[in-house]
């Protein structure tokens, strides 16, 4: 298990390489499956961000996200996913606080718990993900 926060600014290095690619700058999901979807980085100081899938990811560590050679094929990011900072909504309409965190599972890239500025969150609560908010069901 990481936090979306240890993952963010990681060197993204290829599985067989010792030069990094790039530094991650956040974790894209899916809510619908409740995984992570895409790993966004950037190359440089002045280069655009790119996304890879999460199929592209061979190993995420505490010293590296390590991705597959193979599998370097960019994907425009999609930045409407992220969960870091977003609002929540319930269905209804009701504040429930910011998302400050994400613990997820490396290998099998599923969210395990969505930290919030007003507790824990169950991955298995969450509607949607737009510009806006973030969409759960109330309880």
């Amino acid at each position: 298990m990481m936090l979306f926060t240890e993952v963010c600014g990681l060197p993204v290095m290829p599985q067989e390489g010792t030069a990094p690619l790039g530094t991650v700058t956040s974790l894209d999901v899916d809510v619908v499956s409740g995984t992570v979807s895409h790993v966004r980085w950037r190359g440089g100081r002045f280069r655009r961000e790119t996304a890879l899938p999460w199929d592209a990811v061979h190993t995420v560590g505490p010293g590296a996200v390590r991705v597959r050679s193979a599998a370097l094929e960019p994907v425009p990011p999609h930045h409407d996913h992220e969960l870091l900072g977003r609002r929540i909504l319930t269905e209804t309409g009701t504040e429930r606080g910011t998302v400050l965190d994400v613990a997820f599972d490396t290998l099998s890239a599923r969210l395990l718990a969505l930290f919030t500025t007003r507790g824990e969150l169950p991955p298995g609560r969450l509607l949607g993900l737009g510009d806006y908010a973030l969409v759960v069901r109330a309880v």
